[in-house]
C-alpha cells in the first residue's frame, strides 16, 4: 500500500511537469489568466505582476514578475507554445522573472527564439538575460541532448522587438501602435504615464470579436479609456494611496525613514481603484478586474477598505485579481466567464 502510495505521489509531481492538457483553453476562445495579481512587496500567494493570455493555440505573457513561472508551472500552462512576453514598462517586479520564463519554455520544447516585446530598453533586456543565462544554456544543452532529445541553444534565447510609438502634438492623446499580429490575434500597444519609468504601455488584446485590455502600472491615464473603448474586459493596477500614506508614516514611526520615504513615493505614479472604476466606466468596458494590488495580503488590508468609494461610481462589474483567476471570452458571443485555477 505504502509503495502504491509514493508511486501515486510521484506520477503526480511529475504531472506539474507537463505543460498543457489542464491549463488548455476552449477551442475557440480568448483566455487570460492572472498569474501574478500582487506588487513588489512580498506577500504570500500572490506573484509580481504577470497575466497570462491565450488564443490561436499559443501563450503570451504580459510582463513576467517574480514568483510568476512558478505559478505557470504549478497550473500545467503550455510553456512550450509561448510565442512572445510583452513588457509594459522596465521595473524590476514586472521583469524579474523573465530568465526562468524563458529558460522553462525552452525546456518545456518552445520551437523558436522567446520574442520579448516592449518600449525602448527591452534590447538591453534581452541581452542582459541572454548573457547571465549563457553558461546554463551550454551546460543543459550539453547534458540533456541525447537519444533524440533536442535543446538547441539558439531556441533557447530572448528576441527583443522594440516598439517606438508615434509622437503626437498633443501628449495626452492615444497615442498606440500594432505591436502584433498573428493567427488572429492582434495586440496594440498603448502609451500611459509612469513618470519616471517611460515609455510604459498598455497592451490590447484582439481576437475574433473578443478583447481585454491590459494597463500595466499608471496613473488614471484618459487615453486608456480612449483606446479601450469597446473592449470585453480591462485588467487594470490598482493601489489604495490613503493606506499607502498610512504605511509610509508607521514605518517613518518606527524610525526607517529609507522605507517610509520610497512608499510615500509611489502615490504620484498609481491609480486608485475609484479611478479605475471611473476609466472603466468611461471606456464602458463590460467587466474591470483589478490587479497590481500593492497592499492585498498585509495585515490589515481588506478588499472593503481597500475598495472605498469604488461604488459611488456607478460601475458595478468589477472585481479583484486573485493569483490563479481565469477569465474566458469564448468566440461569437458576449459572455465572461470567470473560473480560478
Amino acid at each position: 500500500m505504502r509503495a502504491k502510495t509514493l508511486i501515486s505521489a510521484a506520477c503526480a509531481a511529475l504531472a506539474l511537469l507537463t505543460a498543457g492538457a489542464a491549463a488548455a483553453q476552449a477551442p475557440d476562445s480568448l483566455k487570460v489568466t492572472i498569474c501574478g495579481s500582487g506588487g513588489p512587496l512580498p506577500i504570500k500567494d500572490r506573484a509580481k505582476p504577470c497575466v497570462a493570455v491565450q488564443a490561436g493555440g499559443a501563450l503570451y505573457l504580459v510582463d513576467v514578475g517574480p514568483e510568476s513561472t512558478e505559478n505557470l508551472q504549478l497550473w500545467r500552462m503550455p510553456l512550450a507554445t509561448v510565442r512572445a512576453v510583452f513588457v509594459t514598462h522596465l521595473h524590476s517586479d514586472h521583469i524579474g522573472d523573465l530568465g526562468e520564463f524563458n529558460m522553462q519554455s525552452w525546456v518545456a520544447g518552445r520551437a523558436a527564439p522567446l520574442e520579448v516585446v516592449g518600449p525602448s530598453g527591452v534590447a538591453a533586456l534581452a541581452a542582459g538575460f541572454n548573457q547571465a543565462y549563457g553558461p546554463d544554456h551550454g551546460f543543459r544543452n550539453a547534458h540533456h541532448e541525447h537519444d533524440g532529445i533536442k535543446l538547441p541553444i539558439p531556441l533557447g534565447l530572448l528576441k527583443a522587438k522594440t516598439i517606438a510609438l508615434p509622437a503626437t502634438p498633443d501628449p495626452k492623446a492615444v497615442q498606440e501602435k500594432l505591436a502584433w499580429s498573428q493567427d488572429g490575434l492582434t495586440v496594440t500597444a498603448i502609451r500611459v504615464e509612469h513618470h519616471p519609468a517611460t515609455p510604459a504601455y498598455a497592451y490590447r488584446f484582439d481576437y475574433k470579436g473578443r478583447s481585454v485590455v491590459v494597463s500595466g502600472d499608471t496613473v488614471k491615464w484618459a487615453p486608456l479609456a480612449e483606446a479601450a473603448k469597446g473592449a470585453d474586459v480591462l485588467i487594470h493596477e490598482a493601489q489604495n494611496n490613503d493606506m499607502t500614506r498610512q504605511m509610509s508614516g508607521g514605518l517613518k514611526m518606527l524610525g526607517n525613514d529609507r522605507i517610509a520615504s520610497i512608499m510615500a513615493d509611489t502615490t504620484t505614479y498609481h491609480t486608485s481603484p475609484v479611478e479605475a472604476a471611473e476609466l472603466a466606466k468611461a471606456a464602458g468596458v463590460k467587466q474591470l478586474v483589478l490587479y497590481h494590488l500593492t497592499q492585498a495580503g498585509l495585515p490589515f488590508f481588506t478588499p472593503e477598505g481597500f475598495t472605498k468609494g469604488i461604488d459611488k461610481v456607478g460601475y458595478p462589474d468589477w472585481r479583484l485579481a486573485k493569483d490563479g483567476m481565469t477569465i474566458e471570452l469564448p468566440v461569437g458571443g458576449t459572455e465572461v466567464k470567470f473560473g480560478q485555477n
